[in-house]
């Protein structure tokens, strides 16, 4: 039997390379930047358009002696849950300054944003309940419903009368919860929030916003898609993460009402049973936060560079999904394709993701890209220069690059 697995998982693994969707893993050997180095690559500078390192503070050196001092402070590691002997002053901080930024109650911290969300469905929502669930949320919104007993309702992304539908026929269960992204990672577009309130509103409806792709990066301050809309007080529940354009280590938060922050603190499994984030990592967090929070000449500078990028992708007749997010997603299709121009770049030392099937829809293959306040306009410039490259050296190509793609559903 233990042979026979070894050969089944060998046997899966060579016709995911067959198909070209083997992921591959690149080994940095610098730190996180929008120049870096990769083993593979020898010491050759690689420009790095596929960071979550929106603001460039993966290695700011503010963050670094924050970080420093935190281990000189208060050691390496907890060594223990948060609730037996792993609650240090330095979570405490942290969760009272998210929940200053973000203008919430309280917020709870988790080793990540994904057990974020695979902690909070199961413990608020039971068979009496509903959840209401955008098609194209992250990976870990799905997984945490899935966890949970409530109902269960999808709505295709951003389809408002969909949601309504939905809306209408959960209408009898105890509390129903509409959740969505703030930000789809894989298209770069925004969550309809302004309608969604309105809706959530209209039908006694609680709305949870995951906020990872935005925090720190749109809103007044950086604080997001709530506060983009001036909705922060129609928004329930925040999730994000620390492990973005916070600094780009680890963590992650749920941010909201007291009520819930404090039953989240005795039900939440993830909390409850995995280690305390180390408070080195707080302290530099507590640095991140203040550096975001007035970060408007970096999030003036994200824009124009991301704007560049997109007019001049689209100039050379690529399809580009989303409109004024740094995540600039190239739709071509054909899953080799991306993976044909991803190959091209990296001949020309840039460094970005071919994304296929199961990660977004069959037929919907992209590359997908993003923009650091840290890239330079001549970093912007040699990365459409590549593409206007790659557009004669990919073969057949061309045609895929204006077609209609189809979404997750």
């Amino acid at each position: 039997m233990r042979q026979q697995l070894r050969e089944r998982l060998r046997d899966d693994r060579d016709k995911l390379m067959s198909r070209k969707l083997l992921k591959v893993e690149q080994e940095i050997s610098s730190p996180q930047s929008t120049h870096i180095r990769l083993r593979a690559m020898g010491e050759r500078n690689i420009l790095n358009m596929c960071a979550n390192n929106y603001l460039g503070l993966a290695n700011h050196q503010v963050l670094v002696r924050a970080a420093h001092e935190g281990l000189e402070r208060h050691g390496f590691g907890m060594s223990s849950v948060r609730f037996i002997c792993g609650t240090h002053s330095a979570h405490r901080a942290l969760e009272r300054r998210l929940s200053d930024y973000l203008r919430t109650e309280d917020t709870i911290l988790f080793g990540s944003c994904f057990d974020a969300n695979a902690g909070l469905f199961e413990a608020l929502l039971d068979a009496k309940d509903a959840v209401i669930s955008d098609s194209l949320n992250h990976a870990s919104i799905i997984d945490g419903v899935r966890l949970c007993k409530a109902k269960r309702f999808r709505y295709t992304n951003n389809d408002m009368s969909e949601l309504e539908r939905a809306l209408r026929e959960s209408h009898h269960c105890r509390t129903v919860l509409v959740v969505t992204d703030g930000v789809f990672s894989m298209d770069g577009n925004a969550a309809n929030l302004p309608v969604i309130c309105d809706l959530a509103k209209h039908y006694g409806a609680l709305v949870m916003v995951d906020d990872s792709h935005a925090v720190g990066v749109i809103g007044p301050s950086g604080r997001g898609t709530p506060a983009r809309h001036a909705l922060e007080d129609q928004v329930d529940i925040l999730t994000g993460t620390l492990g973005k354009a916070l600094g780009g280590a680890s963590g992650g938060y749920v941010s909201g009402r007291s009520e819930i922050i404090a039953w989240l603190r005795q039900r939440a499994r993830p909390y409850l049973f995995s280690n305390s984030l180390m408070p080195a990592l707080c302290e530099a967090s507590l640095a991140a936060i203040d550096l975001a929070e007035n970060a408007d000449d970096l999030r003036q500078q994200l824009a124009a560079r991301t704007c560049r990028l997109r007019q001049g992708l689209s100039d050379l007749g690529f399809r580009v999904s989303g409109s004024d997010h740094p995540i600039v997603p190239v739709i071509t299709g054909d899953a080799a394709v991306a993976v044909q121009i991803a190959d091209f770049l990296l001949s020309l030392d840039i460094l970005v993701v071919p994304f296929s099937y199961p990660v977004v829809a069959e037929g919907a293959a992209r590359i997908r890209m993003q923009v650091s306040a840290a890239h330079s306009v001549e970093d912007i410039e040699r990365v459409i220069a590549a593409f206007r490259s790659a557009q004669t050296y990919v073969d057949g190509a061309r045609p895929a690059w204006g077609a209609d793609i189809p979404q997750i559903v």
